[in-house]
C-alpha cells in the first residue's frame, strides 16, 4: 500500500477536521514503484528545510531531504528499504539557519529514555479477540451501569523480581498479573497513568513528548495492544490519562518545533504555564486542534481504548489559571474564559462521542464551571463524566478530623448531594491525594492504628454508598501506609498483616456489593436513586441514607457511625415494614483483628415514629461501624 499526502488531506488538516491525519503524518510502511520502505511526513510550516536522519543513514544530515507541500507546510519523503524499529529524527533547518533535531510528533513508537529518537513501527497485524466485549456494550447507557475504576501506574504497581534497574514489568506481564487481581477485586475498569511517551519518570506521564507513542518503558505498541485485549477478554475496560492541557518543553519535543511556535502560542502569556514550566497548546490553530482530536481517536481506534480521563481541564478553560496579573491575556470580551479551548472541547466530544457513543470522556475539572457533562445543545462541553473534586476535598477534610470535631463539620459529607444533579460525577480518591506530604489514605485517619483502619472502612463505605461512580488509586484498597512513589512498588508485604488484608477484603466485598445491586449505580445523577434517612445527626456523627434501584426489589440502607462511640439502643427510621437483611458490616471480625460489634443478620422493623418515618429498626451500632442492609421488597407500585 502506498501512503501519500493529497490536496484533500492538506485541506482537511488546515480546517482541523482530518480525523485520520495520524495515518498520513508520521512514519508509515509504504510501497512506491514496487519498493517497500517507509513514508515520512511532518508539519513544519516555517522550516527552511527538513531532513530525515537516523541510524539507518548514520545520522547523515543531507542524505534524505524532504519535499515541502506549499499549500499546508507539510514535508514528506519516501525512503525505500527502510525497516521497522529504526531510530530516526527530523533535522529541521529553521528560517534563521538554526538546526533542530526533533522527535516525530506523530511517531507510534519511541526510543527508551534517556534516548529521545523516534522509532519506525508497523501497527498492523495484531489479532484482536474482543468482539464479544464490544457486543456486550451495545445499547447500554454508561450512566446506568456500574463504573468502579482502579487507577494504576504500571511502573510502580509491582516491580519485576529480576533485579533490573527499573524493574518494570512489560505490558504483557503486567496484563497477565493485573487481570487476575482486578477480577478478584471486582473493578470494572482500569485507568492507566503515563502511557503516552514522556522523558521524565517523575512527571508520571503528565509532561508528554510522544502523544501517539505508548511509552517504550514497558514494551512495544503491540505489547500494549495485548494488554488492552487481555483486559477486554475478561470484561474490564481500559481508560487512559490524556493530557491536552500542556506539553513538555524538552528540546526534542513540540516546543519551538520548526524554530517558531507552531504547537504553542507565541505569546508566553498564552503559551506557557509558569507554575508547571510547560507549554500550552495553541487552540487558535486548526492544525493543533486536529493533532489532539485525531490523537484521541487514534487511541480508541488503534488500541481499543474505552475512555480518556482528560487531565487539568480547569487549566484549559481559564486563561488566568495559575497565573498572576500581567501573566495572562483576557479574551476578546475582556473575560478570563478561554473561548478557543471551549470550542476545542465541544469539537472533541462531538466527534468522539458522536462516533463512539460508549467511549467515556472524563473531565478532571476542579471548579464550578457549568455544564461540563451537559449536552452540546444545552451549551455544555458534552463530557461523559466529571471528577467530583469538591466531594473529594470535603471527604478528605472530614475524615482527617478528630472525631470530637466532626460534629461541627457534619455538612462536609452531606453538601455534595445538594449539587449532585448538576453533572454526571465520578468520586475520585486518586494518586493526587496520596503524594506531596498529603499522607496515604490510612495515615490521613485520626486515632490509634486500629482506629485508622476502622475509620477508613467507614469512609470507603460512605464513598461507595454515595451517589456517583467510583475511583480508587492503587494501594488504597489495602490501606498502603506510605505515600505513593513512582520509584518503588506498592507495599504488597503489608497484606501479611491481618488489618491490611482485612481492608483489601473489605474493599473487595464493597465492590462485589456495588456490582451486584443496581441501587448503587443505576440512578447516580438524580434523587431517584438516593434518599437521606437522617442527614442531620451531627451530634452523634451518624449518617443514614438509602440507595434505590427504581423497582423497590433491591433497595439498600446505609448506616455509618463516624465516631469511636458505641451507640447502644440505636434506632434508624426505615421506609417500610418488614425484615432488613444485613449485607455488609465493617465491624465484623473478617475485616478487623476482632469484631467490635454483633449486629444481627436480620432485623425486623417495628412500628413507631423515628427519623420522621413510621417504622424503624434497632441494634447496637459499634464504634466506627458502617453497615448495609437490604430492604424488604416494596409493595407493588410503591417503590419510591
Amino acid at each position: 500500500m502506498s501512503v501519500f499526502i493529497s490536496e484533500d488531506d492538506a485541506y482537511l488538516f488546515g480546517k482541523g477536521r482530518h480525523y485520520d491525519i495520524y495515518r498520513k503524518l508520521g512514519a508509515h510502511p509504504s510501497t512506491e514503484k514496487g519498493k517497500k520502505g517507509y513514508f515520512f511526513a511532518v508539519w513544519a510550516p516555517d522550516a527552511a528545510g527538513v531532513h530525515v536522519v537516523g541510524n539507518f543513514n548514520d545520522w547523515n544530515e543531507s542524505a534524505h531531504p524532504m519535499t515541502r507541500m506549499e499549500s499546508c507546510g507539510i514535508w514528506s519523503v519516501f525512503i525505500p528499504g527502510m525497516k521497522e524499529n529504526e531510530l530516526y529524527k527530523y533535522l529541521i533547518t529553521t528560517a534563521s539557519g538554526e538546526k533542530l533535531y526533533k522527535a516525530d510528533p506523530y511517531a507510534n513508537y519511541a526510543e527508551l529514555r534517556p534516548g529521545t529518537a523516534s522509532k519506525t513501527c508497523d501497527l498492523s497485524g495484531f489479532k484482536w479477540t474482543d468482539k464479544s466485549y464490544y457486543d456486550d456494550l451495545k445499547g447500554k447507557d454508561v450512566n446506568r451501569e456500574p463504573l468502579a475504576i482502579y487507577e494504576c501506574h504500571i511502573g510502580s504497581w509491582m516491580k519485576h523480581p529480576d533485579g533490573t534497574e527499573d524493574g518494570f514489568y512489560s505490558y504483557r506481564e503486567f496484563a497477565d498479573r493485573l487481570v487476575k487481581y482486578l477480577k478478584e477485586m471486582q473493578y470494572t475498569h482500569i485507568e492507566l497513568m503515563g502511557i503516552a511517551e514522556h522523558p521524565f519518570d517523575g512527571s508520571w506521564g503528565y509532561q508528554v513528548t510522544g502523544y501517539y507513542a505508548p511509552t517504550a518503558r514497558y514494551g512495544t505498541p503491540k505489547d500494549f495492544m495485548y494488554l488492552v485485549n487481555k483486559m477486554h477478554k475478561h470484561g474490564i475496560g481500559v481508560i487512559l490519562d490524556w493530557v491536552p492541557a500542556h506539553f513538555c518543553p524538552d528540546a526534542h519535543g513540540l516546543a519551538r518545533f520548526d524554530g517558531s511556535c507552531i504547537y504553542e502560542h507565541p505569546d508566553p502569556r498564552k503559551g506557557e504555564h509558569p507554575d508547571w514550566g510547560t507549554r500550552i497548546f495553541n487552540f487558535e490553530k486548526n492544525e493543533v486542534c486536529n493533532f489532539l482530536i485525531a490523537n484521541a481517536l487514534y487511541w480508541i481506534r488503534e488500541f481499543h481504548i474505552d475512555g480518556l480521563r482528560v487531565d487539568a481541564v480547569a487549566s484549559m478553560l481559564y486563561l488566568d489559571y495559575g497565573k498572576q496579573d500581567g501573566q495572562w491575556v483576557a479574551n476578546k470580551y475582556g473575560g478570563k474564559e478561554n473561548l478557543e479551548a471551549i470550542a476545542f472541547f465541544r469539537h472533541l466530544n462531538s466527534v468522539v462521542r458522536g462516533t463512539y457513543p460508549n467511549i467515556l470522556m472524563i473531565a478532571e475539572e476542579s471548579t464550578a464551571w457549568p455544564g461540563i457533562t451537559a449536552p452540546l445543545e444545552k451549551d455544555g462541553l458534552h463530557f461523559t463524566f466529571k471528577w467530583n473534586m469538591g466531594w473529594m476535598h470535603d471527604f478528605c477534610d472530614y475524615m482527617k478530623l478528630d472525631p470530637y470535631f466532626r460534629r461541627g463539620a457534619h455538612n462536609l459529607l452531606t453538601f455534595a448531594m445538594s449539587y449532585n444533579e448538576a453533572e454526571n460525577y465520578i468520586l475520585p480518591l486518586s494518586h493526587d491525594e496520596v503524594v506531596h506530604l498529603k499522607c496515604s489514605m490510612l495515615e490521613k485517619m485520626p486515632g490509634f492504628r486500629v482506629d485508622k483502619f476502622a475509620n477508613l472502612r467507614a469512609g470507603y463505605t460512605f464513598m461507595f454508598g454515595h451517589a456517583g461512580k467510583k475511583l480508587l488509586f492503587m494501594g488504597q484498597e489495602f490501606a498502603q501506609d506510605r505515600e505513593w512513589s513512582e520509584k518503588r512498588e506498592l507495599d504488597w508485604f503489608l497484606l501479611e498483616d491481618p488489618l491490611h488484608a482485612g481492608m483489601k477484603n473489605y474493599v473487595r466485598d464493597l465492590l462485589k456489593l456495588y456490582r451486584k445491586y443496581p441501587a448503587m449505580y443505576r440512578y447516580d445523577n438524580s434523587w431517584e436513586g438516593f434518599e437521606w434517612i437522617n442527614a442531620d445527626d451531627a451530634d452523634r456523627s451518624i449518617y443514614s441514607f438509602m440507595r434505590k434501584d427504581g423497582t423497590g426489589k433491591g433497595d439498600l440502607l446505609f448506616v455509618i457511625n463516624m465516631t469511636p462511640m458505641k451507640r447502644e439502643g440505636f434506632r434508624v427510621g426505615v421506609p417500610r415494614a418488614g425484615t432488613y437483611v444485613k449485607l455488609l458490616d465493617s465491624s465484623a471480625a473478617a475485616y478487623a483483628e476482632e469484631a467490635t460489634g454483633d449486629i444481627p443478620a436480620k432485623i425486623k422493623s417495628v412500628k413507631g415514629l423515628c427519623d420522621y418515618r413510621e417504622h424503624s429498626i434497632g441494634f447496637e451500632l459499634p464504634p466506627y461501624a458502617a453497615v448495609v442492609f437490604l430492604l424488604p421488597k416494596a409493595p407493588s407500585g410503591k417503590h419510591n
